[in-house]
Parts: structure tokens; C-alpha cells; sequence
């Protein structure tokens, strides 16, 4: 699978991963834009965008009450755990559009959450944050402010925390590798992550069961899902 770059992987110090939904969807969790997708029975203006927000907190809040059940209940798989082992062999940073936390859970030790996290809440005025470790039983959670409290995710029409991105943009720009999992790295700014690894020479590796639109821009391919893939990947560093 990963005979075209055995012989590179010897002088491979810096690993970038850069995940999406496909990645959690092996761990039961659904996508948003696959054929069984989360916005296939619900229309995503009215559940992630501000505005929609003030419009109907209620409707939204409820919605990502189930998310959470669905993502509390979640496991990693063996993706995650290969991603979270290759740090015994080599540097490496996770750079995540998954709200869901399971890089964490894996036991991975440097995540950066580029849409933020669905076990965190803000307040829609003030700076007042936290996680969250179980249901929450109010049907709208109101902050110490008085003003309500909403989900710490980054919604359409938003910026990404620009701390995060930061960090994210450096990251990547520095890595000898960069392996794009689960994600057809549709949404901007984050499909501008491999134009920095690029410019560091980097290898860029591919792992996804579809085609994409950045496919022609990798040097290897893998046509497989991240459970069957990532095990025998990071395998590899173990030889090295």
C-alpha cells in the first residue's frame, strides 16, 4: 500500500495529520455531506449558523444534544489509536475539523480543533467557557451573564479561532509529511493546509476511499478507509 515512499519514511521527523469526518464516521459517528449524512434530513441553515441560533436556540440546541449523545457513546478506532501511536517514532500534530474529541481519547497529545469542540460550550456574549462531561438537562443554558450559552463550534459564515489557525498554519508549513484522512477538504481555510506543506517540500499522502479534488495534487493515494490504512502506515516507522 505504501510501497512508493518506504524508502522516504526513514527521513521523516514532523508528521501532519489533517482529519475530517471520515476518519469518526468508522467510530459510528455520521458525516455531513456523505449519502447518509447529517444535513440529509435537516437543513444546515437552520442549524449551523448564528443566525439561525438566535432565531431558534431551542431547535439548536436540541439537535446538538443528540450529536453529543452519539459522540459521548463513540469509541476511537484503530485510525485514531495509529495516529496516536505514531508519536512513540516521531513528531506529530493533529490538525482536526472534528468536533468530537476521539484524536483525544486515542490519546493523542497535540490536537488542534480547527472547528472547535462539541464537548465545549461558550457564551454567546461574554468570554466565558467550559467542557462539558455529561448531558446537558436545560433546554436553554444560560451563562453566570445571563446571556445564553451555545455550543463552541465554529459555524457556517464564522472565522476559526485565529489562535488555532495560527498555530495550524505554522504546523503545517514545517512538516516532512502530511497525511490528509477522511476529508475532501472542501471547506476554506483548511484546504489551504497542503499549499503550506507543499512549499516545505513535504510528502503529501491521501486516505480516502473517494476521489477528491486535491487527489491530483498528492504524492501517493491510498483508495482504503483510515482503519485499514493507518495501522500499516505507521507499521512503517517501526521498521524504519
Amino acid at each position: 500500500m505504501f510501497e512508493l515512499i518506504k524508502d522516504q519514511i526513514k527521513n521523516i521527523k514532523k508528521v501532519v495529520f489533517v482529519t475530517g469526518a471520515g476518519i469518526s464516521q468508522e467510530s459510528g459517528i455520521p458525516t455531513f455531506r456523505g449519502k447518509d449524512g447529517l444535513w440529509k434530513n435537516h437543513d444546515s441553515m437552520k442549524l449551523a449558523t448564528i443566525d439561525a441560533f438566535y432565531d431558534n436556540p431551542k431547535l439548536v440546541w436540541e439537535w446538538y444534544n443528540e450529536r453529543r449523545k452519539n459522540i459521548f457513546a463513540a469509541q476511537p478506532n484503530l485510525g485514531h489509536k495509529a495516529i496516536a501511536e505514531l508519536e512513540k517514532y516521531v513528531k506529530v500534530v493533529v490538525l482536526t475539523q472534528n468536533i468530537d474529541g476521539l484524536h483525544q481519547k486515542a490519546g493523542s497529545s497535540e490536537v488542534l480543533e480547527l472547528h472547535g469542540s462539541i464537548i465545549k460550550i461558550k457564551c454567546s456574549v461574554c468570554n466565558f467557557n467550559e467542557e462539558i462531561t455529561s448531558e446537558i438537562s436545560e433546554i436553554l443554558p444560560l451563562c453566570k451573564c445571563g446571556n445564553i450559552l451555545r455550543p463552541d463550534v465554529v459555524w457556517f459564515g464564522e472565522s476559526l479561532p485565529q489562535d488555532v489557525w495560527q498555530k495550524a498554519m505554522i504546523y503545517a508549513s514545517q512538516c516532512d509529511l502530511m497525511v490528509i484522512v477522511g476529508t475532501s477538504l472542501v471547506v476554506s481555510p483548511a484546504n489551504t493546509l497542503p499549499i503550506y506543506a507543499k512549499q516545505n517540500n513535504a510528502l503529501l499522502i491521501e486516505i480516502n476511499p473517494d476521489n477528491t479534488e486535491i487527489s491530483p495534487e498528492m504524492t501517493l493515494v491510498i483508495r482504503n478507509t483510515g482503519t485499514i490504512s493507518l495501522p500499516e502506515f505507521v507499521s512503517l516507522f517501526k521498521n524504519k
